[in-house]
């Protein structure tokens, strides 16, 4: 029977790679890149290759493999396993770069920065610092060539070879017999006796001082160019003429060294070693101050090194979520730190973080994800935004906090294009047609209508011809005048969508009542979308072969394109809707005094009503529309031209901060707390006496866009008194404190919806099953009421026919 002798070298689970090698320290160790088998995660592997009549080098680099395997510390290059042979040692450590190496590239790229330079002499020292005071050795072999860089720009020392016991176990020692390191010996070991050395750390701490010299000034020709510091940093050149003083009694020990370089305006005070310092003890801090520091992590994140972010940063922003319940504090960095990854990258490490925090209850952790979802949904695929993403997603939309629900709105922006067809054209749908008609936020209503134009190209065909329409329509109809404003956007930005016939008979009309709208900036938008969408029935009606070509994409299929067509169609209609909400509430303009016989219209709902004097420059008086200037128009209307894709939307923090100054709007006209002024969009009329309740009756139901549009029911006469168009005299000198005939049509309108509470049934959302279970409801209610009046009826009757009961007598029946 033959036995075969196993090869320990195949065996071995690393293998080295085919790239030339790195080099390595001088001496017999030489640096190849390497892999793990199994997985292949780089490593780093030395190799010494054993020679005949070398023996005193091979016990050298023994005792340096045992040196390494034995030393663990962060700062000393990690040992991950080894192979020794009668032929060769291999130790294998974590992938590092010799140092001069990886100077010599960041040079190439532009050179490092001081802060980076700070931290790895801050790591170098504080190793040295626990081989000399903690284990009492001795490296004697420090130099550019015995530190090393890992990936994330951490240096890392190495170079054990000639490594003694301080104590003087073991022997003094051992010959090095390599001429290049002899160079970085301390004079008073010249003599070859070494009796100078009064401390233990003194010859070390000189050849730190020979490697901060070359790490700043490059290779060192001889010892006596220390005396010149070259480029070293005026912070540092102080501690650095300690390190190479001729008298070894001055120099520091390692850690006193480190102390003075971080005393106030020293070299190594600055914010990136606190940063590194901080995380090497995140484990141990308080949660308090855990929040504190990822609070102000990310001002600094730009000018840490990208390496540093990628492999340091991150890990520990991962952890703590993960491990640490830092919750929302720790996304801004995080989402950051994401910019420096590749898809590949960003896939393993952020998306499963991202796809777990939406799932949180925590209120800010969902508010900054919905803020900051431009910054990650193009890495996030189909099935896990309908999956995983959007059920939780939707439950913003009836969060009580209005900016959780005016982000979730915003959101749908970044959302649509990925999701399903049920997600978007049935679940999406029911809670946009809500917000429209429930919400108590007039911007959040807006910022609806805005986003249902924007995604409108998304939907499917029945969708759009069953929801459109009838939801710019109701926008039309809101209180809050930006509101309106949208709706006639919506249309615009959505023309290419509708048939002729919609245009003629459902667009039009709408637009056309929008015409004397107390507001002139819906007056004008109404007046720019009839003649656009005129031009485009008359374009058709001279030439009919062009309605196929009109038409074509009111049956097409949802594509995102079409959405860009209508945007440049419309460009004459956009007026940054989607930064409207952000200006009205942003913007704080004088307001003009009360004029006599000002139109009244209702306050919406959730707004205060505020004193005469706070009525905006907007009202209208007789034989003219606006107190504005033409000019000022033009120019607004130049510089709105192509916003409707602008990304400013406007927030309700803001808002809800003036909100809470002010008194509750049913008060009627009292002015706001303090004499504060308002926003633009918070400056309203006096209320009409009627109760807030009927004004907002039509949006107390909630309903869906199915039922579409109906005809318009006949208009109420004009209340007693109400002068006709006719009768007013346009272009006569009369009188300025006679009303104006819109303000007389916008009461007339008012009064109307006063008296039919449902007046917007033509627009109707409420589904036939739910007026269905209503009515059924209410007619048990009715059979109950007059069964228990019929009982009382009963028992009175009973109880007078029997007449009083006399004293002392028994009740028998």
């Amino acid at each position: 029977m033959w036995f075969f002798a196993r090869d320990p070298v195949r065996d071995f689970p690393f293998e080295l790679s085919q790239d030339p090698p790195e080099g390595g320290p001088p001496g017999p160790w030489v640096l190849h890149r390497g892999r793990k088998k199994a997985t292949g995660s780089p490593v780093s592997i030395f190799v010494y290759d054993v020679k005949p009549g070398a023996d005193e080098q091979t016990q050298v680099a023994k005792a340096a493999f045992k040196r390494l395997k034995t030393l663990r510390h962060p700062n000393i290059l990690a040992y991950i396993d080894g192979l020794e042979t009668d032929k060769c040692l291999h130790v294998v450590t974590e992938a590092v770069t010799p140092l001069g190496m990886y100077l010599k590239e960041r040079a190439e790229a532009g050179g490092l920065k001081e802060l980076e330079l700070s931290w790895g002499l801050h790591q170098i020292v504080k190793a040295l610092s626990f081989l000399v005071n903690d284990c009492s050795l001795i490296h004697n072999n420090i130099c550019m060539a015995a530190v090393f860089v890992d990936r994330a720009g951490e240096w890392k020392l190495g170079g054990l070879d000639y490594m003694y016991s301080a104590q003087g176990n073991g022997g003094g020692p051992p010959r090095k017999g390599v001429p290049e390191l002899e160079q970085y010996d301390p004079p008073e070991l010249a003599d070859g006796s070494g009796r100078a050395v009064r401390e233990k750390w003194s010859a070390d701490m000189w050849r730190l001082g020979c490697l901060i010299w070359e790490v700043f000034n490059g290779p060192l020709p001889r010892a006596a160019a220390l005396r010149n510091p070259g480029k070293i940093p005026k912070s540092l050149v102080p501690h650095y003429c300690e390190l190479v003083g001729a008298n070894p009694k001055v120099r520091p020990n390692p850690a006193r060294f480190l102390q003075n370089c971080r005393a106030p305006g020293g070299f190594m005070n600055n914010r990136f070693v606190e940063t590194n310092l901080f995380l090497e003890e995140i484990q141990i801090k308080e949660p308090a101050e855990k929040q504190k520091f990822f609070q102000e992590l990310s001002k600094s994140l730009d000018s840490f090194p990208e390496d540093f972010c990628r492999h340091r940063v991150l890990p520990q922003l991962l952890t703590a979520f993960e491990f640490g319940n830092a919750g929302a504090v720790v996304l801004t960095p995080l989402f950051k730190v994401g910019k420096f990854l590749n898809a590949e990258e960003y896939q393993q490490k952020i998306i499963p973080v991202v796809v777990k925090m939406f799932s949180s209850t925590d209120r800010a952790m969902r508010i900054r994800l919905l803020q900051q979802m431009e910054q990650f949904i193009q890495y996030l695929d189909e099935p896990t935004v309908n999956t995983q993403i959007f059920p939780h997603v939707v439950h913003g939309f009836l969060d009580t906090n209005p900016a959780i629900r005016e982000q979730t709105v915003k959101s749908m922006l970044l959302l649509a294009p990925k999701l399903n067809e049920a997600n978007l054209n049935v679940e999406l749908m029911k809670h946009f047609a809500r917000l429209q008609a429930k919400d108590e936020q007039g911007p959040i209503r807006c910022n609806t209508t805005v986003c249902l134009g924007k995604i409108g190209s998304y939907l499917n065909a029945s969708t759009r011809h069953r929801v459109l329409t009838s939801a710019f329509s109701r926008a039309t109809k809101d209180p809050f005048a930006p509101s309106r404003v949208a709706g006639v956007l919506g249309f615009a930005a959505t023309h290419n969508l509708y048939s002729m016939n919609d245009c003629a008979h459902k667009i039009l009309p709408v637009l056309c009542g929008l015409t004397v709208d107390p507001e002139k900036s819906v007056r004008d938008q109404a007046f720019k979308a009839i003649r656009s969408f005129l031009s485009k029935l008359e374009s058709v009606s001279e030439d009919p072969t062009q309605l196929a070509e009109v038409e074509k994409d009111v049956h097409a299929a949802s594509s995102p394109g079409m959405g860009g067509a209508a945007a440049s169609w419309a460009g004459w209609a956009v007026t940054g809707v989607s930064s409207l909400t952000s200006k009205l509430i942003r913007a704080h303009p004088t307001a003009a005094p009360a004029e006599p016989n000002i139109p009244q219209r209702p306050t919406p709902e959730g707004l205060p009503a505020l004193a005469p004097t706070l009525v905006p420059a907007t009202s209208t008086t007789s034989g003219h529309w606006e107190t504005q200037e033409e000019s000022t128009d033009t120019a607004e209307d130049s510089s709105a031209a192509d916003r409707w894709d602008d990304e400013d939307w406007g927030s309700l923090e803001e808002a809800e901060s003036v909100l809470a100054q002010q008194e509750d709007w049913s008060t009627g006209g009292q002015a706001s707390r303090g004499g504060q002024a308002l926003p633009l969009h918070l400056q309203t009329s006096n209320v009409d006496p009627k109760s807030p309740e009927s004004d907002w009756s039509s949006w107390e139901a909630e309903g869906s866009w199915e039922q579409g549009w109906q005809e318009p029911s006949p208009p109420e006469p004009p209340p007693e008194g109400t002068r006709l168009a006719s009768e007013y005299n346009w272009g006569g000198s009369e009188p300025s404190d006679k009303g104006d005939p819109f303000a007389a049509m916008s009461a007339r309108r008012e009064a109307g919806t006063q008296l039919r509470p449902d007046s917007w049934g033509d627009d109707n959302w409420e589904g036939l099953e739910t007026e269905s279970r209503q009515g059924k409801a209410e007619l048990a209610r009715k059979k109950r009421e007059e069964r228990r009046r019929e009982m009382e009826a009963k028992r009175a009757e009973k109880k007078a026919a029997k007449g009083p009961m006399k004293l002392g007598t028994r009740k028998l029946d």
